[in-house]
């Protein structure tokens, strides 16, 4: 994967990098993080992907931009995500499903958010956040749920 350009924005004083590569832009999931556990990044990143909404999230996009997406694979993570014994690196993800929109670095780790919020099908945006709402969110989680 080559990296084509960098940019930053800042979210309550915390700077996000944004990284375009292969004509896509991926935030970087490692900066979000450092905000609520410096210490702990990969930590936050692995429960983030131990959650059914988010492999579930991150499948939708895929089965619609990847073709070589591995869907038996995907069913599979699917059907495990949420329990207990679950776990999940992005390493994992790309590697057992064949993924493109989640790139994993030994930093950073990013996801294609602008990519899901441009291409999708208008019968699936409706039932996503915008990117507005997703921007809300962050910033109320940075605020503690303020």
């Amino acid at each position: 994967m080559k990296k084509t350009a960098k940019a930053s924005i800042e979210v309550h004083g915390t700077v996000v990098n944004i990284v375009t590569q292969n004509e896509g832009d991926y935030i970087c999931l490692t900066d979000i993080s450092r905000f609520r556990n410096p210490d702990a990044t990969d930590d936050l990143i692995r429960n983030w992907l131990r959650n059914r909404n988010t492999v579930e999230f991150l499948g939708v996009w895929e089965q619609i931009h990847n073709p070589d997406f591995n869907p038996v694979e995907f069913d599979g993570i699917k059907m495990q995500a949420g329990l207990n014994s679950f776990a999940l690196t992005p390493k994992q993800w790309n590697e057992r499903t064949g993924a493109i929109g989640l790139i994993s670095k030994a930093n950073p780790i990013g996801v294609a958010a602008y990519q899901l919020q441009s291409k999708l099908p208008a019968e699936l945006k409706d039932k996503l956040p915008t990117a507005k709402q997703l921007a809300q969110l962050v910033r109320g989680e940075m605020d503690g749920g303020k």
